[in-house]
């Protein structure tokens, strides 16, 4: 967590927006979304009211009913839909920004990195690094995880998380007794409707 707020994962996509959000109090949507995404579901699995509680603190435009109800939404909190959609921190960047202009103003340390590795900065050889004036691991984090593979278990858990939801659902209202269907459910006004 504290590695995600200190714009620290390793990931300059993520590290770019948490610096711009501590600097301006302001990112765009997609990049909320992003570092949603990062800290829950997608990477991290740190719980939503832990990033909520920091665009809180730290955003000029924050509203509390949106700020709960998009991190529930952006975790995938709210069970309300299955939401498998994950923003990857290497591959979502590149749609938008091939040279990595939004890096490379909100972390200077990696301004000389060639367009090549700029969202995967770990992956340039040694002399590359060492021509951008940027040492990973010493001058800019290691990545705190392998998006590749860990994404791919929360995507999992939350594949469990959603079925069991749907098995359990109404099942047991606490007394050990099926809960009644809620008398809005198109179940019961049919009901009405026939009498």
């Amino acid at each position: 967590f504290n590695a995600w707020q200190e714009a620290r994962t390793g990931y300059p996509w993520i590290d770019a927006a948490m610096t711009q959000l501590r600097e301006w109090g302001w990112m765009h949507h997609l990049a909320r979304h992003a570092v949603a995404c990062f800290l829950t579901r997608g990477d991290l699995w740190v719980p939503w009211e832990k990033g909520r509680d920091v665009f809180e603190r730290d955003l000029i435009d924050a509203d509390w009913s949106i700020n709960n109800a998009n991190w529930m939404w952006l975790s995938a909190s709210a069970f309300f839909s299955q939401y498998f959609r994950v923003y990857g921190p290497v591959s979502f960047p590149k749609k938008y920004d091939k040279n990595g202009d939004y890096v490379r103003h909100f972390l200077p340390v990696l301004k000389d990195m060639p367009a090549k590795y700029i969202y995967e900065p770990w992956k340039a050889p040694l002399e590359v690094q060492r021509k951008a004036k940027c040492i990973i691991g010493k001058d800019y984090p290691k990545p705190i995880v392998d998006h590749a593979e860990i994404h791919k278990q929360n995507i999992s858990r939350m594949a469990e998380a959603y079925a069991q939801a749907k098995k359990d659902n109404g099942k047991d209202n606490g007394s050990g007794k099926r809960a009644k269907t809620p008398p809005t459910s198109s179940k019961d006004v049919s009901k009405k409707k026939k009498k």
